[in-house]
């Protein structure tokens, strides 16, 4: 929330590498030192990066913060003292600001009635240009060291980030409206390799990036001067989530240049490793206590500062060089007041799917010392992740902590599709999606049951957005096999969702299911609307009344077939809300609601 937002920028001073702007003498490299007091840096202003799903709130150069404020205007702050002052009017949206290291200019992410571009303005304020335009989507702008240079990530529809992407190199120059560019090239990626997080190098002669072209998200290297392009990382495993949004941090330079920094994702468990230009890979074990990593920064001693957590230890801000023993807590996102030994650790799991594939999820045991449980097997909620790309990893989950810490196993099934497990198993769901992801979650209810994990009368299946449709899914094709379901935001109607879901996943379904109007056929197959008269098991719907991601006439149709056949069922629709709950009140709400709704329909049933 806005709260972890604003420590990470205070912060940012203490582990981002910089030169002060020019208009002050270059006096080294600055930090916030450990016994300074905190400064809330946007009392007034709420910050949130406003393209696609967000994120990519701020950037820092030397003692100055440039954040995105929700009113679609750029800022600009002093983190040493003053209010924010806008740099830029107020129309569209805007994300990842990325000050250029002279102090000159800002480049950004912006989008317009449809129209996303890379603007740049003074850090003075003004007007800004536009700098790039002509790509569907654009992310993650960065300065070379000189301010000479700029390089990004561009993609367009029908891809989706994941599925291909390029990196652009442009060099720039000053013009009488502030830079311009003189040559723009293609240096990685494609229609069929994902790419992201270019970086450049202290010296600027080289750009660090991801790319899966491998088969894995790995660490790769192109130098500028010989544009030879060689694989860092070598090992089976990602280097960073999929692109859903701005801002995102898993790879940096060392100060010295002499090697990339990056988080490995090894099967949902996180670490942090050195890859050396010349040598071998290293880990950084001061943060073993930690299996999920992200937002890496690096500051000019070496010291790594990171989000960290596990799933038995909540979000923190954390520090430390590469020799140390052990992270430093910077910060805490919680007060962390539940013992450890009341938390339900992670434990990786899989199980065969028909086909013979691997299937892999992350189990939790119903886990509370203060009670007793009651003989027999406990019941189980079988979590389906959003996305539907993405991954549950074994990070800081309050829901599952909620529900295990109540006597409920819970299982995250990381369905054919999920990332975290290469290439190959991500684009398996191509064309499959509303087949393989029901398939899987009903395998993963029929494995906790048949290790004795759970009792396989008490299975429920819980999830949301993309979730949610697997949920409405999962019910209609297999009646029975679960004793309910709860929905939040789910989809139920795969046409209206093609028709008025938002730019970003305007075409996601293209590669999901298949194209309009071809793969009609398909679409009615898969959506749980028209097949919802075999939906007979109780389920609990709930929905923001302003989500524009999944609409709510989506969960109004599915509430609709419910009601007029008497199935058992619940209906929560939260004002003021949107793809996903922001209120502590709607929070609390949901969750004694599910609870009293899994009572009455699978405990005490």
């Amino acid at each position: 929330g806005d709260g972890i937002k604003r420590c990470a920028i205070l912060m940012s001073p203490e582990i981002i590498r910089t030169a002060n702007a020019p208009r002050r003498p270059f006096q080294g490299w600055r930090y916030l030192k450990p016994e300074d007091a905190p400064r809330d840096l946007t009392a007034e202003i709420s910050v949130r990066g406003g393209v696609g799903y967000g994120g990519g709130e701020f950037g820092v150069m030397g003692d100055d913060a440039y954040f995105a404020g929700s009113d679609g205007r750029l800022y600009h702050v002093s983190l040493l003292e003053g209010t924010p002052r806008a740099l830029t009017p107020a129309f569209g949206r805007l994300a990842s600001p990325a000050p250029s290291p002279d102090g000159q200019w800002v480049a950004f992410v912006h989008t317009c009635e449809g129209e996303d571009v890379i603007g740049v303005v003074s850090t003075a304020g003004g007007w800004p240009v536009k700098l790039v335009s002509g790509a569907d989507f654009y992310a993650q702008p960065c300065w070379s060291a000189a301010s000479d240079q700029l390089v990004w990530v561009s993609w367009d529809h029908p891809n989706m980030p994941w599925n291909g992407a390029r990196i652009e190199l442009a060099d720039l120059s000053v013009g009488p409206h502030g830079p311009q560019l003189e040559q723009v090239s293609c240096i990685a990626g494609g229609q069929e390799e994902a790419v992201q997080q270019p970086v450049f190098s202290p010296s600027g002669e080289k750009i660090a990036f991801l790319s899966d072209a491998s088969g894995w998200l790995e660490v790769c290297l192109i130098d500028l001067s010989t544009g030879e392009r060689r694989q860092l990382s070598h090992v089976q495993a990602d280097h960073a989530r999929p692109l859903w949004v701005q801002g995102m941090r898993t790879m940096q330079w060392s100060p010295d240049g002499q090697s990339v920094v990056a988080i490995r994702n090894r099967a949902g468990v996180l670490s942090l490793w050195q890859y050396p230009l010349a040598g071998e890979p290293t880990p950084v074990t001061a943060f073993d206590a930690y299996t999920a990593l992200d937002q890496l920064s690096v500051r000019a001693d070496g010291t790594f500062a990171l989000l960290a957590s596990s799933s038995q230890i909540p979000l923190r801000i954390v520090c430390a060089r590469a020799e140390d023993e052990s992270a430093r807590i910077l910060r805490r996102a919680s007060a962390e007041q539940v013992p450890r030994e009341h938390l339900a650790p992670m434990r990786p799991v899989s199980w065969q799917a028909p086909s013979g594939q691997t299937v892999y999820g992350n189990y939790f045991a119903p886990t509370n010392p203060n009670f007793e449980a009651p003989q027999g097997k406990p019941p189980a909620i079988i979590m389906i992740h959003g996305g539907p790309t993405v991954q549950s990893v074994d990070e800081w989950r309050p829901r599952n902590q909620f529900f295990a810490t109540r006597g409920y196993a819970v299982l995250d099934v990381n369905y054919r599709g999920s990332t975290g497990y290469g290439r190959e198993y991500m684009m398996a769901l191509m064309g499959q999606w509303g087949v393989l992801d029901v398939e899987d979650a009903v395998g993963g209810a029929k494995f906790l049951a048949d290790e004795g994990l759970a009792d396989a009368s008490k299975i429920i299946i819980m999830g949301g957005s993309a979730g949610g449709y697997t949920v409405l899914h999962s019910l209609v094709r297999h009646p029975g096999v679960f004793a309910a379901g709860v929905s939040m935001y789910g989809i139920s109607n795969l046409f209206t969702l093609a028709a008025g879901t938002h730019k970003f996943e305007a075409h996601y379904n293209d590669s999901l299911i298949g194209p309009l109007p071809q793969a009609a056929d398909l679409y009615r197959e898969r959506s749980p609307i028209f097949d919802a008269a075999r939906l007979v098991d109780p389920v609990a719907v709930f929905q923001g009344e302003d989500d524009t991601v999944v609409p709510k006439d989506q969960a109004d149709a599915i509430v609709k077939s419910l009601k007029q056949r008497g199935v058992p069922h619940e209906y929560h629709v939260y004002k003021g809300e949107g793809h996903g709950w922001r209120k502590p009140e709607t929070i609390e709400h949901f969750y004694g609601a599910v609870l009293d709704f899994l009572r009455a329909h699978v405990i005490f049933s």
